[in-house]
């Protein structure tokens, strides 16, 4: 026969209990202390209720991803209006096989070759300006390099001047690319922080959009005026001047660099209306920047660390999802897209163009709904794929004979195409935001970017003779070339990619440390998970 417990000795065992457990969290709070981690209080919370809970710190990063629209806009401008009648007139120099005046393919690859150049400058030495006189200092710092670029687009009459406003937009393009992203992973809520990376892609996509659309508009009243839409221009450089205004400096860039009344200062700008402890979010913060400086301890501090050990590998992840990009067409399908469909046969190529960049939006929308959903990795290795696939599609159309039905499904599939693109684009910028340690941000997201744009100069030259009729006049095959070509990186971005949606910077750092695979990152429970699920525990 059982023996009955006491009341004595009931509540005798449960104070052991809950002594044992608060001795066992404790030990947890420590354990996740020394990795950097820490429990901010708002881990509970969904994607929608962290929007509607950190209400400022959401229209900051609105409004610092729509600065990423000038991005898109000048690059799709000054791509796509090689194809306008009123510049080719005004900057060719070569005659085709009817004896019109058009741009030889070796000008047009010194345009976008210099452009290239000029974004590889700006994302190599941005990270150094960004790094010593903080993120917002390097704003304003490529502000002035845009704006000069589009006064010199504004007085140019011969392409060699044009080249030299390529090389600025070039730079200043670049150093924003590398720039927005590690602002906003910075600064963006861990539960919301791929929403906003990939509003980033959605800014950039609709200037994308409305560039082409400029040029249709003007091709439509008065083809030969190209002026009037290299004006448009100025819209956004303005714009982009009154966000910098208004917006903070990152404060976990302040705690790197020992301003710790700033940092707190920034902390009370971001989260301004929520009820939040300051010295304990500041404290979180900073146990990221001393455990990584612990981890690298006795180890070299300079730039070039993002070249060696997990570092290398983290900015081989950063550099992947982006550099695939121009190994899956980008070139052809983006880049050049309007000449590219002019070469094809195609009778309307800034239409087509305009349906893609359309579509390319709602693209976007549904990833930024997905990104912290369904996740990263799905999207740019999914993405990436689709991409590849319409490659061989589009190469298949061109061994079979051209006719109207074949023009329409090289639409279609440049149409999957772009959309492939978004999502590997989109999560691309919020991989080179988000994969490196704090402590070398600026520059892996410098080189990975500009890795990107290493390639990019390649195949600036080669792309312009792969699609002119007066040299190789690859034509529709051009496809095949980047399907062979992009097979190895595609199914690298399933080997490779991991997972970071919901992962704090502390977690993404253990994650790395113990060498998880990439393909197991959102299966791994981390010390702030584990913490969090003590936590709940407890409350119950």
């Amino acid at each position: 026969m059982a023996t009955q417990q006491k009341p004595a000795d009931i509540i005798e065992h449960h104070e052991a209990v809950d002594e044992a457990a608060g001795a066992e969290h404790e030990d947890l709070a420590l354990d996740a202390e020394a990795k950097g981690q820490g429990l901010t209080g708002y881990e509970h919370l969904t994607a929608w209720e962290t929007i509607k809970a950190f209400k400022i710190n959401t229209l900051i990063c609105f409004l610092t991803s729509i600065s990423a629209a000038t991005d898109g806009y000048q690059i799709a401008m000054v791509g796509n209006i090689i194809a306008n009648k009123g510049f080719i007139k005004q900057f060719g120099n070569k005659l085709n096989s009817e004896g019109e005046v058009t741009l030889a393919a070796s000008t047009l690859s010194t345009f976008n070759a210099l452009a290239s150049v000029g974004q590889i400058v700006g994302m190599t030495t941005i990270p150094f300006v960004s790094s010593r006189f903080g993120r917002k200092g390097a704003m304003f710092h490529y502000w002035v390099i845009l704006a000069l670029s589009v006064i010199v687009e504004c007085v140019a009459r011969n392409w060699k001047v044009w080249v030299v406003a390529k090389f600025l937009g070039g730079i200043g393009v670049g150093s924003m690319q590398s720039t927005l992203p590690i602002y906003i992973a910075e600064i963006a809520p861990i539960r919301v922080r791929g929403v906003f990376l990939m509003c980033y892609s959605f800014w950039w996509m609709t200037g994308q959009f409305f560039a082409p659309i400029a040029l249709q508009v003007m091709a439509d009243k008065n083809p030969n005026n190209w002026l009037t839409a290299i004006y448009t221009q100025w819209s956004q450089i303005g714009l982009m001047f009154i966000i910098y205004l208004g917006l903070p400096e990152s404060p976990l860039w302040c705690i790197t660099k020992g301003k710790t009344e700033k940092a707190k200062q920034m902390i009370r700008y971001i989260y301004k209306g929520v009820d939040i402890d300051v010295e304990h979010q500041y404290r979180l913060m900073e146990l990221v920047v001393q455990h990584e400086r612990a981890e690298a301890a006795g180890r070299t501090e300079k730039w070039w660390a993002i070249f060696k050990g997990r570092d290398g590998f983290r900015t081989i992840v950063a550099c992947w999802t982006l550099m695939t990009q121009q190994f899956i067409g980008l070139g052809v399908f983006l880049s050049f897209a309007s000449y590219f469909f002019l070469q094809a046969g195609l009778e309307d190529p800034f239409k087509v163009v305009c349906i893609t960049s359309g579509i390319n939006i709602a693209a976007v929308v549904v990833t930024m709904y997905l990104a912290d959903t369904t996740g990263r990795r799905s999207l740019a290795c999914i993405g990436t794929t689709i991409c590849w696939l319409m490659n061989v599609a589009v190469g298949i159309l061109s061994v079979v004979p051209k006719n109207k039905a074949t023009n329409n499904l090289v639409v279609v599939f440049a149409v999957f195409w772009n959309i492939g693109l978004m999502a590997n684009g989109a999560t691309g910028w919020a991989y080179i935001g988000e994969i490196s340690s704090q402590r070398l941000r600026p520059y892996t997201a410098g080189f990975a970017a500009a890795s990107s744009c290493v390639i990019g100069v390649i195949m600036s030259v080669l792309v312009p003779y792969m699609i002119t009729e007066t040299e190789w006049n690859w034509s529709l095959k051009t496809c095949w070339f980047f399907a062979g070509i992009g097979f190895p990186f595609t199914l690298g971005m399933w080997l490779l990619i991991p997972e970071t949606s919901g992962r704090s910077v502390a977690e993404l750092d253990e994650l790395f440390e113990r060498r998880i695979k990439p393909w197991r990152f959102h299966k791994t429970i981390t010390m702030t998970e584990r913490l969090a699920g003590a936590n709940e525990k407890g409350s119950e």
